[in-house]
């Protein structure tokens, strides 16, 4: 009889059932939701952002087009005229008036024709006429070879309002016969851009609302709705997203850029967009706009609250209900539940006490039977599986077997390449079952070779091309094979991609990368490794540094840097190398027997295969019987 345990009541799974059933769909549906709210949330902050900005860039581009066509008009119908005294006349100097009464943000107009006196007019209480004469005679000592010159943005004295010049020459004849300067006022613009209520830079990040300012090429604000920054033209080169507009205003006209900004000595992970506005060749704006990410998606955390709240109340609702209903309904059932535990644990033997209640009774009688049977088959199985492991692996080993055995100078190749295999595996982390299925697929990795014909594979002279594009079909001929076997679709990616590049420059697909599966990169790195560290009758093997140091050569054009790295570091535990002694002392003995009679037929063979490709990387193992005297090392390209 098995050793009475103690009950453990069902109450708690029944409970837990309820709180599963009930809480984990309602957790992960919240979560997801607001997972997807999140990050529709974030799309829409980012597109509104990204379009706020272009918007507002839109908008001082047209602004800066209108009076840049406004002065262009005017110098050219000066130049259109024909009355050489236009340019002093009282008819010109009232149309400039009546153009400074139908715009509103102009400041000042003023012509400066080259030998008479200036016209111009000016707003009142704006601007003096003496800082207009100043502010005309800067724009007339930059004005070069454009048709239109736009200054900084600068202060009036009077009010310390912001303005642009806008200067353009009027052209008779070749010469520069006068100037039109328009001086124009910031103010709307400014007011369009950043809002028209002033407000401090720390109301400005308590709002948690997207904050927009201008700034220049320098990085000094122009526009911000705080107005102790324009007044100073505060530098914000301190910010990442200036930084990146100053560094790509030329070639990127918009982007969005994620950054951490820094207030009062807290980061704050922001959204950010900026647009570049173009005034001609040599003047450029940035308009942007930062949020703080927290504040702006702080919908998404208020549903979460939401959410566990709701949960919260769930799981104590499903806890009453639980424990009552629980109690009821597993009282009678304790012992059996008890001994199907420990059967689901691995204990077959456990059996449960028949009780005097005729329903419970007959089903612990039942359970008992049961439980015999299911142990009996168990342990059959157990045995059947087994026997059934050893004869599969046992029928691999002697297919690939059967396959070196076609060439005597290939014997015990693929046992060595399905241990080191093995052994890189482990490296890279695999679970016991992958590095099973690794072990199989590279001891049947060159099982296609079994359907090429012996006088291709031992054929004394040079290859012709048709003959050679037989040698490279191996690897379908094995999938070919194996891929009828349902059992057998685990092992093909090694035994088909052995002889795939990371560089695509492989057979039989090109795959490249990240196309290509670990299994089959494993076993391209060990099938190489086994042919540079084996003697061959011909030929010395490499010391296991110099082989190591070859591989790490072909990284990132046949081999991956992880497989390679973990070969390196197998080899320098020992786990390889050990085992390559161990097969290379077996070799050495069959060898020597075979080589007399056999050298010469491979050696032709091999060298014409060698010498009708391009790229000896290309070839894999087939060319693993090359001799030293062909001038090029075959084990150490990696063959």
């Amino acid at each position: 009889m098995p050793q009475k345990r103690k009950k453990v009541s069902l109450i708690y799974f029944v409970i837990l059932t309820l709180l599963l059933v009930g809480m984990v769909p309602l957790v992960l549906t919240g979560w997801m939701l607001s997972d997807k709210s999140g990050k529709e949330l974030r799309a829409a902050e980012n597109r509104y952002q990204i379009q706020l900005v272009q918007e507002k860039a839109r908008q001082i581009e047209m602004f800066g087009k209108r009076y840049g066509d406004l002065v262009e008009s005017i110098s050219m119908a000066l130049e259109l005229s024909d009355n050489p005294g236009i340019l002093s006349s009282a008819k010109t100097e009232q149309m400039l008036g009546e153009t400074l009464k139908e715009n509103p943000d102009l400041v000042g107009l003023y012509v400066k024709p080259v030998n008479t006196e200036s016209l111009s007019v000016f707003r009142p209480g704006t601007i003096s006429r003496d800082e207009i004469e100043s502010i005309a005679a800067d724009a007339q000592t930059t004005l070069g070879s454009d048709r239109l010159q736009i200054s900084q943005p600068m202060a009036l004295a009077e009010n310390g309002g912001s303005v642009l010049t806008f200067a353009a020459p009027v052209i008779k004849d070749g010469a520069n016969t006068a100037n039109v300067i328009a001086i124009v006022s910031l103010r709307d613009i400014s007011k369009n851009i950043v809002g028209v209520n002033p407000t401090s830079e720390e109301e400005l990040w308590k709002s948690g609302l997207p904050i927009i300012f201008v700034v220049n090429q320098n990085g000094n604000t122009i526009f911000h709705p705080d107005p102790t920054f324009v007044a100073n033209h505060t530098p914000l080169n301190d910010l990442k997203i200036v930084q990146e507009w100053q560094e790509s205003n030329r070639q990127v006209q918009s982007a969005l850029v994620p950054f951490t900004a820094d207030h009062f000595g807290e980061a704050h992970n922001m959204i950010g967009a900026y647009s570049t506005v173009s005034f001609g060749r040599n003047l450029n704006f940035g308009v942007i706009t930062m949020q703080d990410e927290r504040k702006a998606l702080a919908s998404v955390g208020e549903m979460r609250s939401q959410m566990w709240l709701i949960s919260l109340a769930f799981a104590l609702f499903a806890l009453l209900v639980g424990s009552v209903c629980a109690k009821v309904l597993t009282a009678p059932l304790l012992k059996l539940v008890s001994a199907a535990q420990r059967i689901a644990s691995g204990d077959l033997s456990s059996r449960v006490e028949t009780t005097n209640v005729t329903e419970i009774g007959t089903l612990g009688e039942t359970f008992n039977v049961m439980s015999d049977k299911l142990e009996e088959h168990i342990a059959n199985l157990a045995k059947a599986a087994q026997e059934n492991r050893e004869l599969f692996v046992g029928t691999v080993k002697a297919l690939a077997a059967a396959i070196d055995g076609k060439d005597k100078y290939t014997r015990g190749h693929s046992e060595r390449v399905s241990r080191i295999s093995v052994a890189i595996g482990k490296r890279l982390g695999m679970e016991e079952e992958e590095l099973e299925t690794l072990r199989i697929s590279a001891l049947l990795h060159d099982v296609g070779k079994i359907a090429i014909d012996d006088s291709i594979l031992k054929k004394p002279a040079a290859l012709t091309d048709e003959e050679f594009t037989i040698m490279k079909t191996h690897p379908q001929r094995g999938y070919k094979i194996m891929s009828q076997i349902p059992a057998m679709r685990d092992f093909l990616p090694g035994m088909y991609m052995h002889h795939e590049m990371v560089n695509g420059k492989g057979y039989p697909q090109g795959l490249t990368d990240d196309q290509i599966p670990m299994q089959a990169k494993i076993v391209s790195v060990a099938d190489t490794f086994d042919a540079m560290t084996i003697d061959r009758p011909y030929q010395k093997a490499l010391a296991l540094n110099d082989a190591l140091s070859r591989m790490k050569e072909f990284v990132g054009t046949r081999y991956d840097g992880g497989v390679v790295e973990a070969l390196v570091k197998a080899c320098n535990a020992g786990e390889v190398a050990n085992g390559i002694v161990r097969q290379r002392a077996r070799f050495l003995g069959q060898a020597e027997e075979a080589a007399a009679e056999d050298a010469v037929v491979n050696d032709g063979h091999e060298m014409a295969s060698f010498m009708q490709n391009d790229d000896p990387l290309e070839l894999g193992d087939e060319l693993s019987h090359i001799p030293a005297t062909s001038g090029d090392n075959p084990l150490e390209l990696g063959l």
